[in-house]
């Protein structure tokens, strides 16, 4: 039998080269590496490009995705939306941290960017594919933007009926990845577009002083 201080020594050697490295190999607790919430809310507001990067400078959005959604297709090209042939409508998938930004705020971004008085067209482009609607892909979100649509028509402010959809969400289908950030990607192109489609004095003209800004 080992003396009393041989095992002293054994157990010495055992927390220094096995216990210590049990403990530092130990799992992380699951709470420590759970990943932040996110959720997702889908809307067309015409021209994709504009309604990305309205949603891109939102803080608390991780991700605005272009697309097409509100069709009939599987998998549709650029070219076959704009031929108003699928029943898609140019959108965006906006990706966000809810404890940064809410759904209501999301709808507040994406009302303030559009044009919801005209069917079936945005400032200079018009076609089916160039409609607005919010796709709501809950109850929640059904039930906050309908609020947020009669919000906006008990205002007084307006004398048209607003005509933007508001309808169950289907399939989303990314657009071609020469269209992802195509603003960022290609700005004085995209300038030259926003002002010759008169998206902003059209904004202005709506909105006023919540029109977004430049």
């Amino acid at each position: 039998m080992p003396s009393r201080s041989t095992r002293l020594m054994l157990l010495a050697l055992f927390v220094t080269w096995g216990g210590a490295g049990a403990l530092a190999s130990a799992p992380a607790s699951q709470d420590a590496v759970k990943p932040p919430a996110r959720a997702t809310a889908l809307f067309a507001g015409g021209c994709f490009w504009s309604m990305e990067l309205a949603f891109d400078k939102t803080p608390g959005v991780v991700s605005a995705t272009s697309g097409y959604s509100g069709g009939t297709v599987a998998n549709p090209t650029y070219d076959l939306v704009s031929d108003g042939t699928t029943g898609h409508a140019e959108s965006v998938q906006v990706v966000y941290d809810p404890a940064q930004v809410s759904y209501a705020q999301l709808l507040e971004v994406f009302w303030h960017n559009v044009d919801p008085f005209t069917a079936n067209a945005q400032f200079c482009d018009r076609g089916t594919e160039y409609r607005t609607a919010i796709f709501f892909l809950d109850a929640e979100q059904q039930r906050l933007a309908e609020a947020s649509k009669r919000r906006i028509e008990a205002s007084g402010r307006f004398q048209q009926p607003i005509v933007t959809q508001i309808a169950p969400a289907s399939a989303f289908y990314p657009a071609e990845e020469y269209h992802q950030d195509y603003a960022r990607k290609n700005p004085g192109r995209y300038q030259s577009y926003r002002v010759g489609c008169g998206r902003d004095a059209h904004l202005k003209a709506l909105w006023g002083d919540e029109a977004p800004k430049k």
